[in-house]
């Protein structure tokens, strides 16, 4: 399996897109941090997700940063941060569709892939129109927590 790393961590309180179709975005700040806390079967510490529903299939959510730039390149956008897709693990070096029905470990912390994070139109708006298209079969990863510990940024 390829090496995950990770480049950048995000947790928000509230949610902006989630739950507001058809509305405006909502305005909860998203937090970059050096480290999570994550909880087995709970989620991250602080993020909106945590204990959102029991056995909820996106208690983390992983996306890349290769395809972030890739996304960028193609239609012209200049967003600064992978954040504006408002998932909280930043990755590199690993194809997320991969891991999906699997188990695997990041940082000795143990996660059950479950399925894409599939893209919604607010990501127009979040990088530039086009986006939802363009991340279509590639807008991250929706996990399970299996075991507690910390994850840290730039590892």
């Amino acid at each position: 399996m390829d090496t995950i790393r990770i480049r950048r961590l995000f947790i928000s309180p509230g949610h902006n897109f989630f739950g507001h179709y058809g509305k405006e975005p909502g305005t909860n700040p998203l937090h970059e941090v050096e480290v999570i806390e994550c909880y087995a079967g709970h989620g991250i510490g602080g993020d909106r997700f945590f204990d959102y529903r029991e056995d909820y299939k996106g208690q983390i959510t992983f996306f890349s940063q290769e395809v972030f730039e890739d996304v960028c390149r193609s239609l012209g956008a200049q967003s600064e941060s992978a954040g504006v897709t408002r998932r909280n693990v930043i990755t590199e070096g690993i194809d997320l569709n991969s891991l999906i029905g699997k188990r695997f470990a990041v940082q000795n912390v143990e996660f059950e892939g479950i399925c894409e994070c599939k893209p919604c139109s607010w990501m127009d708006n979040a990088i530039a129109p086009g986006a939802e298209a363009a991340l279509h079969g590639r807008g991250g990863l929706r996990a399970k927590i299996l075991t507690d510990g910390r994850l840290r940024a730039g590892r």
